[in-house]
């Protein structure tokens, strides 16, 4: 009795607290990984071990019922459950419900769903069981089922929603669909294409869009051997506000009616245009997931639309925003790159959160419509009540009088009052131990059922509020004039991006890892940092300048290789000898070595982060810190094979141990100990591990930086390369290591990962030194 009650006091606290904090510092769908891995582990066990415990709390009634026949308090438990047995039947009932907020809304189908909905419902048919078999008393009986029905209904509820994916052309089968789609558009545009019109840029380009937002499932189609055949409606020569006659909402419909609708909301907030951007591409990327092919038309043609259109728009926006404002053209040029990169980025990282949510969402945001909100937020419940109704007076055989007196007077609760119960308790809680454990048990009654109902307003709160409810409306918006001129539904949406712009949103993150002074800490425990806009600008410069429309001149992208040989750099006396840093066929090598040359650097010439040499510095050091905690954290979405990658992050550790003077120095020195034993390294003539280069690295580094030459600046442009070179990744490994990742919220390099799988960026066959040293080889 007493361990029972203290560990179910634990569990009810720790769901109550972890459900709260987990979520209260951002909107989010879905549940902190760590969270619910505990949570579930904890409740995998919890109706077996509770049943046995409820048999053995029942058992125990029994027998003092028939011990004491004549005690009066023992008088009704011939026929009736002990308190103690309610009590935890009632824990059973509630965790049950809670479960439910625990479980992802799975949208695959496969034995592993079939398997988990019997396992729920053989739960529920249990529940059920425990209630109406073991219960006799009317009121308690209405309590009681009360409750299992509620259990039953979300049990049906999570069933239907499932099935809905799984089946509907809009969710489930949605990525083959959009594939015939996308290849049929394509050919089409080709078309036009070839009748000589000019190529847009900027916003031109974007409302000439024909990505799918939504009703993409409305379309007539017709199964092939290569796919769906779709209806598509002929593209208008007219310029309309949208495309009125067609079922399909595309990104071009979207920006054309922002451009028409001047008071409207899409006018009065930009970034509602972006975000369904966001989840057109969201619904192309899906395809990777799900072994379906990006052909190379599509990426060359969302690499015009993101570099062309996008890029091109955000930067006329920005420029007149800022003629406006009293700055000099350098610091206008420095802001404008650093907004457009900025918004670039909001793009992409809002689709990996609708693919986060997609695949491990425990609310149903995925079918956020007006519709859906009706049917899951105001019929379901109205016919949920409605079978509770039927319980109450199916526990009363059908006297409504009888049952309503009965769940007054068989429930202390209610019967007593809440208030009169506590305090009596506490009154006793000091003399009698029963009293103890009863509050406790009350307690523990009280913490669930609070748990339960704030984890339902959540979950309406979060559907409100939602990416997708959002895109849903806006869709709703462009296609319905009734929409825009309804002063009641427009004023409805301002609301909620009201509300939106008081709640604090996901910041793009990344940890942090240093291999000289992480302080002992894993590096799964080191708090993320947002990615700062110094970093982000940095590599939509690399990608703008080097990777632009693909043209011959263009610098092949490498492992920073390519930036030291740049006309920016080539200049510095020591290009050789960094070069040589860099040509190694592994990439965890050239990060490891170039990490710890970056962090000798930075503890001996810091810089501060308002010169401009300073943001060089951040975005050097933060992407040094970042790849370092990649390949400890998450080898497998690095291009190196994982198993190699594991292999020379753990030989250099064997390095640094060795080289700090064994494995108590290597956990417990303080970081100033091991830089400065790393300085005494760099000193030493040899040079064959990768320990000893990267000191000789970080050494070369320190000379130039005393030599004023521009090292923050060359160490940034390094980073930034290498960042992106990494991300690409076309295997099959490398994109179910992503998608797993979404499980922990996603990466940032899965953010690059997606932009560079969307608009074609890929790394070369051939490392470039190795095709110089062929080129210089042949006659």
């Amino acid at each position: 009795m007493v361990f029972t009650s203290a560990v179910m006091f634990i569990l009810a606290t720790l769901f109550f607290t972890l459900n709260l904090f987990s979520r209260l510092s951002v909107l989010s769908a879905i549940l902190n990984p760590s969270v619910r891995l505990f949570l579930s582990t904890s409740l995998s066990l919890f109706l077996p071990v509770m049943s046995y415990l409820f048999s053995e709390a029942k058992n125990e009634g029994s027998a003092l019922a028939a011990i004491s026949p004549n005690s009066s308090s023992y008088s009704q438990l011939g026929t009736e459950l002990s308190l103690r047995a309610r009590t935890i039947l009632m824990w059973m009932l509630l965790v049950e419900l809670l479960r439910k907020k625990v479980e992802a809304i799975l949208v695959n189908a496969g034995v592993q769903w079939h398997s988990g909905t019997i396992d729920r419902a053989s739960r529920i048919a249990w529940l059920g069981y425990l209630v109406f078999y073991n219960l006799s008393s009317t009121g308690k009986k209405a309590i009681y089922g009360t409750l299992w029905v509620l259990a039953a209904a979300k049990l049906l509820q999570r069933v239907s929603i499932n099935e809905l994916l799984k089946r509907s052309f809009a969710y489930g089968k949605n990525a083959e669909l959009l594939s015939s789609y996308m290849a049929q558009m394509l050919q089409e545009k080709d078309q036009q294409a070839g009748n000589g019109n000019v190529q847009d840029e900027g916003a031109e380009l974007l409302k000439k869009c024909k990505y799918a937002v939504m009703g993409e499932e409305e379309l007539e189609m017709k199964p092939g051997p290569e796919g769906y055949c779709l209806e598509l409606k002929k593209p208008s020569t007219v310029d309309t506000d949208t495309n009125t006659d067609s079922t399909i909402i595309t990104v071009g419909d979207i920006w054309r009616l922002a451009e028409k609708d001047k008071d409207g909301v899409l006018q009065e907030d930009p970034s509602l245009k972006r975000l369904c951007l966001s989840f057109a591409l969201y619904k192309l990327l899906r395809r990777r997931f799900e072994d379906l092919p990006i052909t190379q038309e599509e990426t060359s043609n969302c690499h015009s639309l993101i570099f062309r259109g996008l890029r091109e728009e955000l930067l006329q926006g920005t420029e007149v925003v800022l003629s406006t404002q009293r700055f000099d053209e350098e610091r206008k040029e420095e802001l404008k790159g650093m907004v457009v990169a900025v918004a670039v980025f909001e793009v992409f990282d809002e689709e990996i959160q609708f693919l986060c949510e997609y695949y491990h969402s425990v609310v149903p945001v995925v079918l956020s419509n007006p519709f859906f909100f009706l049917a899951n937020y105001i019929l379901f419940p109205i016919v949920v009540w409605a079978f509770c109704l039927l319980t109450f007076i199916l526990c009363g055989n059908g006297d409504v009088r009888y049952a309503y007196h009965s769940i007054i007077t068989d429930n202390y609760l209610i019967s007593i009052g809440m208030m009169k119960i506590v305090g009596c308790l506490l009154g006793r809680i000091i003399q009698s131990p029963e009293a103890l454990f009863t509050t406790v048990d009350l307690a523990i009654t009280m913490l669930l059922l609070l748990t339960f109902l704030y984890e339902e307003v959540w979950e309406f709160l979060v559907f409100i509020l939602s990416n997708w409810l959002m895109v849903s409306l806006v869709c709703e918006y462009t296609t319905k004039s009734r929409w825009r001129d309804s002063r009641i539904l427009s004023g409805l949406i301002r609301r909620i991006l009201w509300v939106r712009s008081k709640i604090s949103r996901r910041n793009l993150c990344f940890n942090q890892f240093s291999m000289i002074g992480f302080g002992g800490l894993s590096p799964m425990m080191l708090p993320k940092k947002a990615v700062p806009m110094e970093v982000k600008k940095s590599i939509m410069k690399y990608l703008v300048a080097q990777i632009n429309d693909g043209h011959a001149h263009a610098a092949p992208l490498s492992n920073g290789w390519s930036t030291l040989q740049s006309e920016k750099h080539r200049q510095s006396q020591y290009r050789s000898q960094l070069s040589l840093a860099c040509e190694s066929k592994s990439v965890t090598e050239v990060i490891l070595i170039w990490h710890i040359a970056t962090s000798l650097l930075d503890r001996n010439f810091p810089l501060q982060n308002k010169t401009s040499m300073g943001a060089h510095r951040k975005v050097a050091v933060t992407l040094s810190g970042y790849c370092a905690y990649l390949v400890a954290s998450y080898p497998e979405l690095l291009p190196d094979n994982k198993d190699g990658t594991t292999h020379v992050y753990k030989e250099m550790q064997e390095q640094l141990k060795n080289a700090l003077g064994g494995c108590w120095r290597y956990h417990l020195s303080l970081p100033g100990t091991r830089y400065d034993k790393l300085v005494e390294i760099s000193k030493e003539q040899e040079e064959t591990t990768m320990v000893q280069m990267g000191a000789k690295l970080g050494d070369l580094l320190m000379k130039m930086a005393q030599k004023q030459e521009d090292v923050w600046g060359l160490l940034a442009d390094l980073w930034t390369e290498l960042m992106v070179y990494v991300a690409p990744s076309g295997g099959e490994l490398h994109v179910k290591a992503h998608k797993e990742a979404l499980a922990q919220g996603g990466e940032f390099i899965t953010v690059l990962w997606a932009l560079c799988t969307h608009t074609g960026i890929t790394r070369p066959a051939i490392a470039p030194w190795e095709a110089q040293r062929h080129h210089a080889l042949e006659p």
